[in-house]
């Protein structure tokens, strides 16, 4: 293994023609040239300069060292610079990790948007749950992740990371377009007892969620499906007659038969975006604006929800906060 200053005086003795020329150069005093120089042949194992009348002069291996020396001091000197533009430029690689639902209803603008104002950015997808998502974060494996907190079972941001708010969204009941509170709401879903419900999964956060909610207002909910995925639920409202809790954003076109209705009380998960606090590149920063400003818009979007055959399901309704500015490490 050669040190990178004794290559570099190699290099500055084969650039200058002399010890002191090299000293010069390196800002160093000839003794302590001649001294990394004695170091460098050691670890080359070879003789690297001959006597030249007063002076030295590369033998042979010293020549060919030189050469590979210029080579990896140029490269080194590359690595640098490409460090400093990861931390101060938006370049290199950025890995997210994010729930279906913000992928499907944020990422595809976002990451459009990271690409045109961003040309030097390589941005890699992939979606996943807070319990998959923040363990890769804190690994390395993923530089962002964005998580969903449901009310009484908010995600497991671990100590070391930073997070922002990027949205509010409103969660709708939605029910069968017969039933006898379809309606636009808003419904007391404690008066929701004749119907059956679709959970997200037995085990997962906003399943869990569902069932305490309704137990917290006096409801024993009979769940009778429990499928990931709220697309489903909203199928499953139409051609099976259950009821369901539905993020917007989550919420695809309604088909006919189906009803959202806001609720009593009003029902809220919140998005958040975390990363390691050590690695808040400008990068990350780029994409965090950029999810929160795509956030917004849709926050902007018409409040009512959408009626039997309705147009795609509006926004958040409550706005997300600065998200860089409204950080704050765990």
């Amino acid at each position: 293994m050669f040190a990178l200053d004794h290559l570099r005086a190699l290099d500055a003795l084969a650039a200058q023609g002399s010890v002191a020329g090299a000293a010069t150069s390196l800002h160093l005093t000839p003794s302590a040239v001649s001294q990394q120089l004695a170091k460098l042949e050691r670890e080359a194992g070879a003789p690297l300069t001959e006597p030249a009348g007063r002076g030295l002069r590369l033998t042979p291996a010293g020549r060919m060292l030189a050469e590979h020396a210029t080579q990896i001091l140029a490269r080194v000197a590359a690595a640098r610079l490409d460090l400093d533009r990861l931390r101060d430029e938006v370049v290199g690689e950025l890995r997210i990790g994010a729930i279906p639902t913000s992928v499907h209803a944020l990422a595809p603008t976002t990451l459009a948007r990271l690409r045109t104002a961003h040309p030097d950015l390589r941005v890699a997808l992939a979606d996943g749950e807070a319990e998959e998502t923040l363990p890769a974060v804190l690994a390395g494996d993923l530089d962002l992740a964005v998580v969903e907190n449901w009310e009484g079972s908010p995600a497991p941001i671990p100590p070391g990371t930073s997070r922002a708010r990027l949205c509010e969204d409103v969660i709708d009941l939605l029910l069968p377009a017969h039933h006898r509170l379809a309606g636009p709401g808003p419904v007391d879903l404690a008066a929701v007892d004749d119907l059956d419900w679709v959970a997200d999964g037995r085990e997962n956060r906003a399943g869990v969620w569902l069932v305490q909610t309704l137990r917290g207002l006096g409801l024993e909910p009979r769940v009778t499906c429990q499928v990931r995925g709220f697309g489903m639920h909203v199928e499953l409202v139409a051609g099976v007659g259950v009821a369901a809790l539905v993020p917007r954003l989550a919420r695809p076109p309604l088909p006919p038969g189906v009803v959202a209705a806001t609720t009593v009380p009003a029902m809220r998960r919140s998005i958040d975006a975390v990363w390691r606090t050590d690695r808040g590149t400008a990068a990350v920063r780029a994409a965090v604006e950029e999810f929160t400003a795509v956030a917004a818009e849709r926050d902007a979007g018409p409040a009512a929800p959408a009626g039997p055959a309705g147009p795609a399901g509006p926004a958040a309704q409550a706005s997300g906060a600065s998200s860089w500015s409204a950080s704050k490490q765990v």
